[in-house]
Protein backbone atom coordinates (compact mmCIF):
# COMPACT_ATOMS: atom_id res chain seq x y z
CA UNK A 1 0.00 0.00 0.00
CA UNK A 2 1.32 3.49 -0.83
CA UNK A 3 0.26 7.00 0.08
CA UNK A 4 -1.13 7.47 -3.41
CA UNK A 5 -3.36 4.43 -3.04
CA UNK A 6 -5.19 5.86 -0.04
CA UNK A 7 -5.72 9.46 -1.13
CA UNK A 8 -8.65 10.82 -3.05
CA UNK A 9 -7.96 12.94 -6.13
CA UNK A 10 -8.49 16.18 -4.22
CA UNK A 11 -7.22 15.21 -0.78
CA UNK A 12 -6.50 12.67 1.91
CA UNK A 13 -9.43 10.56 3.11
CA UNK A 14 -10.51 9.62 6.63
CA UNK A 15 -9.76 6.16 8.02
CA UNK A 16 -12.88 4.71 9.65
CA UNK A 17 -13.29 1.03 10.41
CA UNK A 18 -10.55 0.04 8.00
CA UNK A 19 -12.08 1.96 5.07
CA UNK A 20 -10.70 5.15 3.53
CA UNK A 21 -13.75 7.39 3.60
CA UNK A 22 -14.68 10.64 1.87
CA UNK A 23 -15.13 13.44 4.44
CA UNK A 24 -18.55 15.01 4.86
CA UNK A 25 -16.98 18.44 5.36
CA UNK A 26 -14.77 18.47 2.28
CA UNK A 27 -11.09 19.35 2.40
CA UNK A 28 -8.86 22.14 3.66
CA UNK A 29 -5.34 23.18 2.70
CA UNK A 30 -2.27 22.13 4.66
CA UNK A 31 0.37 24.85 4.34
CA UNK A 32 4.16 24.63 4.50
CA UNK A 33 5.07 27.21 7.18
CA UNK A 34 8.45 27.86 5.56
CA UNK A 35 7.26 28.55 2.01
CA UNK A 36 3.54 29.24 2.61
CA UNK A 37 2.78 26.82 -0.23
CA UNK A 38 -0.06 24.29 -0.05
CA UNK A 39 1.46 20.83 0.44
CA UNK A 40 -1.71 18.76 0.66
CA UNK A 41 -5.42 18.61 1.35
CA UNK A 42 -6.73 17.28 4.64
CA UNK A 43 -10.25 15.95 5.27
CA UNK A 44 -12.80 17.73 7.44
CA UNK A 45 -14.78 15.06 9.28
CA UNK A 46 -18.32 15.59 10.44
CA UNK A 47 -19.39 14.91 14.00
CA UNK A 48 -21.26 11.84 12.76
CA UNK A 49 -18.12 10.51 11.07
CA UNK A 50 -16.07 10.95 14.24
CA UNK A 51 -18.68 9.03 16.21
CA UNK A 52 -18.67 6.37 13.49
CA UNK A 53 -14.91 6.00 13.94
CA UNK A 54 -15.37 5.61 17.70
CA UNK A 55 -18.09 3.00 17.11
CA UNK A 56 -15.77 1.12 14.74
CA UNK A 57 -13.08 1.12 17.41
CA UNK A 58 -15.59 -0.21 19.93
CA UNK A 59 -16.61 -3.03 17.59
CA UNK A 60 -12.98 -3.99 16.99
CA UNK A 61 -12.03 -3.85 20.66
CA UNK A 62 -13.46 -7.21 21.68
CA UNK A 63 -11.36 -9.22 19.25
CA UNK A 64 -8.23 -7.08 19.48
CA UNK A 65 -8.18 -7.06 23.29
CA UNK A 66 -8.22 -10.88 23.27
CA UNK A 67 -5.35 -11.09 20.77
CA UNK A 68 -2.17 -12.51 22.29
CA UNK A 69 0.29 -9.82 23.41
CA UNK A 70 2.95 -11.41 21.21
CA UNK A 71 0.71 -10.98 18.17
CA UNK A 72 0.07 -7.34 19.00
CA UNK A 73 3.80 -6.83 19.48
CA UNK A 74 4.52 -8.41 16.11
CA UNK A 75 2.14 -5.95 14.44
CA UNK A 76 3.98 -3.01 16.02
CA UNK A 77 7.33 -4.42 14.90
CA UNK A 78 6.07 -4.75 11.34
CA UNK A 79 4.73 -1.18 11.45
CA UNK A 80 8.13 0.07 12.63
CA UNK A 81 9.74 -1.73 9.70
CA UNK A 82 7.30 -0.17 7.22
CA UNK A 83 8.02 3.29 8.64
CA UNK A 84 11.74 2.61 8.38
CA UNK A 85 11.40 1.56 4.75
CA UNK A 86 9.47 4.72 3.91
CA UNK A 87 11.35 7.04 6.24
CA UNK A 88 12.70 9.33 3.52
CA UNK A 89 9.26 9.91 2.01
CA UNK A 90 7.65 10.39 5.41
CA UNK A 91 10.34 12.83 6.55
CA UNK A 92 9.81 15.03 3.50
CA UNK A 93 6.10 15.24 4.26
CA UNK A 94 6.70 15.94 7.96
CA UNK A 95 9.12 18.70 7.04
CA UNK A 96 6.64 20.23 4.59
CA UNK A 97 3.86 20.21 7.19
CA UNK A 98 5.83 21.48 10.19
CA UNK A 99 8.77 23.47 8.84
CA UNK A 100 11.18 21.25 10.77
CA UNK A 101 14.81 21.18 9.72
CA UNK A 102 15.91 18.17 7.70
CA UNK A 103 17.77 16.60 10.62
CA UNK A 104 14.79 17.08 12.93
CA UNK A 105 12.29 15.64 10.47
CA UNK A 106 14.40 12.56 9.81
CA UNK A 107 15.70 11.75 13.28
CA UNK A 108 13.42 13.35 15.85
CA UNK A 109 10.11 13.08 14.03
CA UNK A 110 10.02 9.97 11.82
CA UNK A 111 13.01 8.31 13.50
CA UNK A 112 11.61 8.65 17.01
CA UNK A 113 8.17 7.61 15.76
CA UNK A 114 9.57 4.34 14.42
CA UNK A 115 11.60 3.82 17.60
CA UNK A 116 8.48 4.10 19.73
CA UNK A 117 6.76 1.38 17.73
CA UNK A 118 9.83 -0.82 18.16
CA UNK A 119 9.87 -0.11 21.91
CA UNK A 120 6.32 -1.33 22.44
CA UNK A 121 6.89 -4.38 20.23
CA UNK A 122 8.42 -5.95 23.36
CA UNK A 123 5.71 -7.75 25.35
CA UNK A 124 5.88 -7.08 29.09
CA UNK A 125 4.23 -9.06 31.92
CA UNK A 126 0.60 -8.10 32.48
CA UNK A 127 0.07 -10.24 35.60
CA UNK A 128 1.76 -10.08 39.00
CA UNK A 129 1.19 -12.46 41.94
CA UNK A 130 0.41 -10.85 45.27
CA UNK A 131 1.65 -12.37 48.51
CA UNK A 132 -0.99 -14.63 50.11
CA UNK A 133 -2.81 -13.17 53.09
CA UNK A 134 -4.55 -14.90 55.99
CA UNK A 135 -8.14 -13.69 56.19
CA UNK A 136 -9.01 -14.11 59.91
CA UNK A 137 -12.67 -13.11 59.82
CA UNK A 138 -13.85 -12.87 56.29
CA UNK A 139 -17.39 -13.26 54.98
CA UNK A 140 -17.00 -17.03 54.77
CA UNK A 141 -16.92 -17.14 58.57
CA UNK A 142 -13.57 -18.87 59.09
CA UNK A 143 -9.91 -18.15 58.64
CA UNK A 144 -8.56 -18.74 55.15
CA UNK A 145 -5.43 -18.12 53.17
CA UNK A 146 -6.33 -15.90 50.22
CA UNK A 147 -4.27 -15.83 47.08
CA UNK A 148 -4.39 -12.87 44.71
CA UNK A 149 -3.24 -11.79 41.30
CA UNK A 150 -2.97 -8.27 39.84
CA UNK A 151 -3.83 -8.15 36.14
CA UNK A 152 -3.47 -5.23 33.75
CA UNK A 153 -6.48 -5.03 31.42
CA UNK A 154 -6.88 -2.68 28.44
CA UNK A 155 -8.97 0.41 29.06
CA UNK A 156 -11.01 0.07 25.86
CA UNK A 157 -11.36 2.69 23.14
CA UNK A 158 -8.76 5.45 23.42
CA UNK A 159 -9.05 8.80 21.67
CA UNK A 160 -5.57 10.18 20.96
CA UNK A 161 -5.56 13.95 20.40
CA UNK A 162 -2.09 14.88 19.19
CA UNK A 163 0.04 18.03 19.04
CA UNK A 164 1.27 19.87 15.96
CA UNK A 165 4.93 20.13 16.93
CA UNK A 166 5.80 16.49 16.20
CA UNK A 167 3.32 14.57 14.04
CA UNK A 168 5.31 11.33 14.37
CA UNK A 169 6.83 11.00 17.85
CA UNK A 170 3.79 12.32 19.71
CA UNK A 171 1.14 10.13 18.03
CA UNK A 172 3.42 7.09 18.10
CA UNK A 173 3.94 7.61 21.83
CA UNK A 174 0.18 7.25 22.29
CA UNK A 175 -0.83 4.74 19.64
CA UNK A 176 1.94 2.18 20.15
CA UNK A 177 1.51 1.56 23.91
CA UNK A 178 -2.28 1.77 23.62
CA UNK A 179 -2.30 -0.95 20.95
CA UNK A 180 0.28 -3.00 22.82
CA UNK A 181 -2.07 -3.15 25.82
CA UNK A 182 -5.00 -4.31 23.66
CA UNK A 183 -6.84 -1.02 23.25
CA UNK A 184 -8.23 0.29 19.98
CA UNK A 185 -7.65 3.91 19.00
CA UNK A 186 -9.20 6.90 17.29
CA UNK A 187 -6.53 9.46 16.44
CA UNK A 188 -7.51 13.09 16.06
CA UNK A 189 -4.37 14.87 14.76
CA UNK A 190 -3.67 18.59 15.06
CA UNK A 191 -5.28 20.44 12.13
CA UNK A 192 -2.01 22.11 11.09
CA UNK A 193 -0.14 18.89 10.18
CA UNK A 194 -2.47 15.88 9.98
CA UNK A 195 -1.06 14.26 6.83
CA UNK A 196 1.83 12.54 8.60
CA UNK A 197 -0.59 10.87 11.01
CA UNK A 198 -2.46 9.40 8.06
CA UNK A 199 0.85 8.00 6.80
CA UNK A 200 1.33 6.39 10.21
CA UNK A 201 -2.10 4.77 9.92
CA UNK A 202 -1.19 3.67 6.40
CA UNK A 203 1.93 1.96 7.79
CA UNK A 204 -0.15 0.18 10.44
CA UNK A 205 -2.57 -1.03 7.78
CA UNK A 206 0.33 -2.28 5.67
CA UNK A 207 1.57 -4.11 8.78
CA UNK A 208 -1.77 -5.90 9.08
CA UNK A 209 -3.80 -3.88 11.59
CA UNK A 210 -7.35 -5.30 11.61
CA UNK A 211 -10.21 -2.98 10.55
CA UNK A 212 -11.28 -0.60 13.31
CA UNK A 213 -8.21 -1.08 15.49
CA UNK A 214 -6.75 2.22 14.22
CA UNK A 215 -8.99 5.05 13.01
CA UNK A 216 -7.99 8.59 12.01
CA UNK A 217 -10.31 11.60 11.78
CA UNK A 218 -9.21 15.18 11.24
CA UNK A 219 -10.62 18.66 10.88
CA UNK A 220 -10.23 22.29 11.85
CA UNK A 221 -13.65 22.59 13.45
CA UNK A 222 -13.82 22.43 17.25
CA UNK A 223 -16.73 20.00 16.87
CA UNK A 224 -14.37 17.35 15.46
CA UNK A 225 -12.28 17.27 18.61
CA UNK A 226 -15.35 17.48 20.83
CA UNK A 227 -16.92 14.49 19.11
CA UNK A 228 -13.75 12.45 19.56
CA UNK A 229 -13.94 13.13 23.30
CA UNK A 230 -17.66 12.96 24.07
CA UNK A 231 -18.51 9.82 22.09
CA UNK A 232 -20.13 7.24 24.41
CA UNK A 233 -17.87 4.62 22.82
CA UNK A 234 -14.70 6.29 24.12
CA UNK A 235 -13.26 5.05 27.43
CA UNK A 236 -10.12 7.20 27.64
CA UNK A 237 -8.70 10.38 26.17
CA UNK A 238 -4.96 10.91 25.73
CA UNK A 239 -4.30 14.57 24.95
CA UNK A 240 -1.21 16.64 24.24
CA UNK A 241 -1.70 20.38 23.88
CA UNK A 242 -2.50 23.57 25.70
CA UNK A 243 -3.64 23.68 29.30
CA UNK A 244 -6.80 25.60 28.30
CA UNK A 245 -7.94 22.88 25.89
CA UNK A 246 -6.88 20.16 28.30
CA UNK A 247 -9.03 21.68 31.01
CA UNK A 248 -12.08 21.58 28.71
CA UNK A 249 -11.41 17.95 27.79
CA UNK A 250 -10.97 17.03 31.44
CA UNK A 251 -14.38 18.49 32.26
CA UNK A 252 -16.01 16.21 29.69
CA UNK A 253 -14.03 13.21 30.90
CA UNK A 254 -15.03 13.99 34.49
CA UNK A 255 -18.73 14.10 33.68
CA UNK A 256 -18.58 10.67 32.05
CA UNK A 257 -15.85 9.12 34.24
CA UNK A 258 -13.53 8.59 31.28
CA UNK A 259 -9.88 7.90 31.96
CA UNK A 260 -7.52 10.67 30.89
CA UNK A 261 -3.84 11.24 30.23
CA UNK A 262 -2.98 14.92 29.88
CA UNK A 263 0.37 16.27 28.71
CA UNK A 264 -0.14 20.01 28.79
CA UNK A 265 1.83 23.24 28.83
CA UNK A 266 5.17 24.02 30.37
CA UNK A 267 7.29 26.96 31.47
CA UNK A 268 10.44 25.08 32.36
CA UNK A 269 12.76 26.77 34.83
CA UNK A 270 16.50 26.41 34.22
CA UNK A 271 18.38 27.10 37.46
CA UNK A 272 21.96 28.09 36.69
CA UNK A 273 24.24 28.41 39.74
CA UNK A 274 27.48 30.36 39.97
CA UNK A 275 29.61 27.22 39.70
CA UNK A 276 27.83 25.86 36.60
CA UNK A 277 29.57 24.89 33.39
CA UNK A 278 28.25 27.85 31.39
CA UNK A 279 29.02 26.30 28.01
CA UNK A 280 26.83 23.33 28.91
CA UNK A 281 24.09 25.55 30.29
CA UNK A 282 24.10 27.80 27.22
CA UNK A 283 23.91 24.91 24.76
CA UNK A 284 21.09 23.33 26.76
CA UNK A 285 19.08 26.51 27.17
CA UNK A 286 19.81 27.38 23.55
CA UNK A 287 17.71 24.41 22.39
CA UNK A 288 14.72 26.66 23.10
CA UNK A 289 15.78 28.70 20.07
CA UNK A 290 16.36 25.75 17.74
CA UNK A 291 14.44 22.63 18.83
CA UNK A 292 11.13 22.96 16.91
CA UNK A 293 11.82 26.71 17.05
CA UNK A 294 10.81 26.71 20.71
CA UNK A 295 7.47 25.03 20.01
CA UNK A 296 7.95 22.42 22.69
CA UNK A 297 6.52 22.21 26.18
CA UNK A 298 9.72 20.84 27.72
CA UNK A 299 11.89 23.80 26.66
CA UNK A 300 13.94 25.60 29.35
CA UNK A 301 12.33 28.94 28.56
CA UNK A 302 12.58 30.56 32.01
CA UNK A 303 16.21 30.93 33.08
CA UNK A 304 16.99 31.63 36.73
CA UNK A 305 20.60 32.80 36.87
CA UNK A 306 22.59 33.33 40.07
CA UNK A 307 23.91 36.89 40.21
CA UNK A 308 27.55 35.90 40.11
CA UNK A 309 27.20 34.61 36.53
CA UNK A 310 24.10 36.56 35.48
CA UNK A 311 25.79 39.01 33.07
CA UNK A 312 28.15 36.38 31.64
CA UNK A 313 25.30 33.97 31.00
CA UNK A 314 23.27 36.65 29.23
CA UNK A 315 26.24 37.58 27.07
CA UNK A 316 26.92 33.98 26.10
CA UNK A 317 23.25 33.24 25.39
CA UNK A 318 23.04 36.33 23.19
CA UNK A 319 26.15 35.30 21.27
CA UNK A 320 24.80 31.77 20.89
CA UNK A 321 21.46 33.01 19.54
CA UNK A 322 23.15 35.36 17.10
CA UNK A 323 25.09 32.47 15.52
CA UNK A 324 21.98 30.46 14.68
CA UNK A 325 20.87 30.58 11.07
CA UNK A 326 17.16 31.26 10.64
CA UNK A 327 15.67 30.31 7.30
CA UNK A 328 14.68 27.59 4.87
CA UNK A 329 14.70 24.35 6.87
CA UNK A 330 15.70 22.42 3.75
CA UNK A 331 19.10 24.12 3.69
CA UNK A 332 21.69 22.05 5.53
CA UNK A 333 23.02 24.86 7.71
CA UNK A 334 19.63 26.13 8.88
CA UNK A 335 19.14 25.71 12.62
CA UNK A 336 15.93 27.67 13.29
CA UNK A 337 12.92 27.00 11.10
CA UNK A 338 9.52 28.71 11.05
CA UNK A 339 6.67 28.65 13.51
CA UNK A 340 3.66 26.58 12.53
CA UNK A 341 1.41 29.38 11.26
CA UNK A 342 1.08 33.11 10.71
CA UNK A 343 -1.34 33.30 13.64
CA UNK A 344 1.14 31.65 15.98
CA UNK A 345 3.98 33.89 14.74
CA UNK A 346 1.82 36.91 15.55
CA UNK A 347 1.13 35.50 19.01
CA UNK A 348 4.83 34.99 19.77
CA UNK A 349 5.68 38.47 18.51
CA UNK A 350 2.96 39.94 20.71
CA UNK A 351 4.60 38.33 23.75
CA UNK A 352 7.97 39.85 22.88
CA UNK A 353 6.36 43.27 22.66
CA UNK A 354 4.53 42.60 25.92
CA UNK A 355 7.85 41.77 27.59
CA UNK A 356 9.30 45.08 26.41
CA UNK A 357 6.32 46.95 27.84
CA UNK A 358 6.65 45.06 31.12
CA UNK A 359 10.23 46.30 31.46
CA UNK A 360 12.28 43.44 30.06
CA UNK A 361 15.37 44.25 28.00
CA UNK A 362 15.46 42.71 24.53
CA UNK A 363 19.10 41.64 24.35
CA UNK A 364 18.86 40.00 20.95
CA UNK A 365 16.11 39.14 18.51
CA UNK A 366 12.64 40.54 18.80
CA UNK A 367 12.41 41.29 15.11
CA UNK A 368 11.04 39.42 12.13
CA UNK A 369 13.87 37.99 9.99
CA UNK A 370 14.17 39.55 6.50
CA UNK A 371 12.72 36.58 4.62
CA UNK A 372 10.17 36.92 1.85
CA UNK A 373 8.08 33.92 2.85
CA UNK A 374 7.48 31.87 5.94
CA UNK A 375 6.37 32.36 9.53
CA UNK A 376 9.74 33.09 11.12
CA UNK A 377 10.70 34.67 14.44
CA UNK A 378 14.34 35.37 15.31
CA UNK A 379 15.77 33.77 18.47
CA UNK A 380 14.95 36.26 21.20
CA UNK A 381 16.50 36.82 24.62
CA UNK A 382 14.72 38.91 27.27
CA UNK A 383 16.83 39.95 30.27
CA UNK A 384 16.14 41.76 33.56
CA UNK A 385 12.82 39.96 33.90
CA UNK A 386 10.90 39.34 37.08
CA UNK A 387 8.87 36.27 37.88
CA UNK A 388 5.59 38.21 37.94
CA UNK A 389 5.86 39.31 34.30
CA UNK A 390 3.48 37.57 31.92
CA UNK A 391 6.41 36.59 29.69
CA UNK A 392 7.81 34.71 32.69
CA UNK A 393 4.54 33.07 33.69
CA UNK A 394 2.77 32.20 30.43
CA UNK A 395 3.80 29.67 27.81
CA UNK A 396 5.02 31.56 24.72
CA UNK A 397 5.81 28.43 22.66
CA UNK A 398 8.41 30.03 20.46
CA UNK A 399 12.17 30.78 20.32
CA UNK A 400 12.02 33.16 23.29
CA UNK A 401 14.02 32.86 26.54
CA UNK A 402 13.51 35.05 29.61
CA UNK A 403 16.23 35.51 32.25
CA UNK A 404 15.61 36.26 35.93
CA UNK A 405 18.36 36.80 38.55
CA UNK A 406 18.46 35.10 41.96
CA UNK A 407 20.73 35.30 45.01
CA UNK A 408 20.73 31.90 46.72
CA UNK A 409 19.36 28.37 46.58
CA UNK A 410 16.25 29.15 48.59
CA UNK A 411 15.27 31.98 46.27
CA UNK A 412 15.97 29.87 43.19
CA UNK A 413 13.66 27.08 44.35
CA UNK A 414 10.97 29.57 45.37
CA UNK A 415 11.06 31.30 41.99
CA UNK A 416 11.09 28.02 40.08
CA UNK A 417 8.06 26.70 41.94
CA UNK A 418 6.18 29.99 41.71
CA UNK A 419 4.50 28.90 38.48
CA UNK A 420 1.22 27.46 37.26
CA UNK A 421 3.26 24.84 35.41
CA UNK A 422 5.48 21.99 36.49
CA UNK A 423 6.50 19.81 33.56
CA UNK A 424 10.31 19.73 33.37
CA UNK A 425 12.84 21.94 35.18
CA UNK A 426 16.63 21.97 34.85
CA UNK A 427 19.53 22.51 37.26
CA UNK A 428 23.10 23.42 36.29
CA UNK A 429 25.72 23.20 39.03
CA UNK A 430 29.16 21.63 39.47
CA UNK A 431 28.13 20.67 43.01
CA UNK A 432 26.41 17.32 42.39
CA UNK A 433 25.03 17.11 45.93
CA UNK A 434 23.42 20.54 45.59
CA UNK A 435 22.09 19.80 42.11
CA UNK A 436 20.29 16.65 43.25
CA UNK A 437 19.12 18.32 46.47
CA UNK A 438 17.56 21.13 44.48
CA UNK A 439 16.11 18.71 41.91
CA UNK A 440 14.26 16.81 44.63
CA UNK A 441 12.77 20.04 45.96
CA UNK A 442 11.41 21.23 42.63
CA UNK A 443 7.70 20.67 42.00
CA UNK A 444 8.06 19.36 38.47
CA UNK A 445 7.36 16.04 36.81
CA UNK A 446 10.94 15.82 35.61
CA UNK A 447 14.26 17.51 36.33
CA UNK A 448 17.36 17.51 34.15
CA UNK A 449 20.64 17.82 36.02
CA UNK A 450 23.30 19.46 33.82
CA UNK A 451 21.45 18.28 30.71
CA UNK A 452 18.32 18.77 28.63
CA UNK A 453 18.49 15.20 27.29
CA UNK A 454 15.87 12.70 28.39
CA UNK A 455 15.82 9.02 29.22
CA UNK A 456 12.82 7.72 27.28
CA UNK A 457 12.22 4.93 29.79
CA UNK A 458 11.73 7.45 32.60
CA UNK A 459 8.18 8.54 33.48
CA UNK A 460 7.05 11.67 31.66
CA UNK A 461 4.34 14.06 32.81
CA UNK A 462 3.74 17.15 34.85
CA UNK A 463 2.61 18.67 38.12
CA UNK A 464 -0.07 21.34 38.47
CA UNK A 465 -1.37 22.73 35.15
CA UNK A 466 1.20 20.75 33.17
CA UNK A 467 -0.95 17.65 33.14
CA UNK A 468 -2.28 14.48 34.70
CA UNK A 469 -0.66 11.04 34.50
CA UNK A 470 2.63 9.65 33.22
CA UNK A 471 3.77 7.90 30.06
CA UNK A 472 7.00 6.80 28.31
CA UNK A 473 8.64 3.43 28.84
CA UNK A 474 6.65 0.94 30.89
CA UNK A 475 4.74 3.84 32.44
CA UNK A 476 2.86 4.28 29.16
CA UNK A 477 1.66 0.68 29.35
CA UNK A 478 0.38 1.43 32.85
CA UNK A 479 -1.34 4.58 31.61
CA UNK A 480 -3.27 2.71 28.91
CA UNK A 481 -4.51 -0.06 31.20
CA UNK A 482 -6.78 -0.73 34.14
CA UNK A 483 -5.63 -2.86 37.09
CA UNK A 484 -7.83 -5.79 38.00
CA UNK A 485 -7.43 -8.05 41.04
CA UNK A 486 -8.37 -11.73 41.05
CA UNK A 487 -8.63 -13.33 44.52
CA UNK A 488 -9.15 -16.99 45.51
CA UNK A 489 -8.91 -19.20 48.62
CA UNK A 490 -5.52 -20.85 48.96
Amino acid sequence: MTGRDTRAADGQRLLIGGAWTEPDGGYYDVVDPASERVVGRAPEASRAQVHAACAAAREAFGTWSRTAPEERAALLARAAAVIGDRAAEYALLAQAETGATTATARALQVGVGAARFRRYARPEPAEWPIAPQVNEAGPIGRAAVMGALAVRQPVGVVTCVTSYNNPWANPAGKVAPALAMGNTVVVKPAPQDPLSVYRMAEALQAAGAPPGVVNVVSGRAVAVGEAAVDSPDVDMVSFTGSTAVGRSIAEVCGRHMKRQLMELGGKGAALVFDDADLASAVSGIGTTFSFYSGQICTAPTRVLAQRGIYERLIGQLAAYAARLKVGDPRERDTVVGPLISAAHRDRVESYVELGRKEGAVIVTGGERPPLEKGFFVAPTLLADCTNDMRVAREEIFGPVVVVIPFDDEEEAVRLADDSDYGLIDYVWSADTARAFRVARRLRAGGVGVNTVARNMEAPFGGFRHSGVGRDCGSYALHAYSEVQSIVWPG
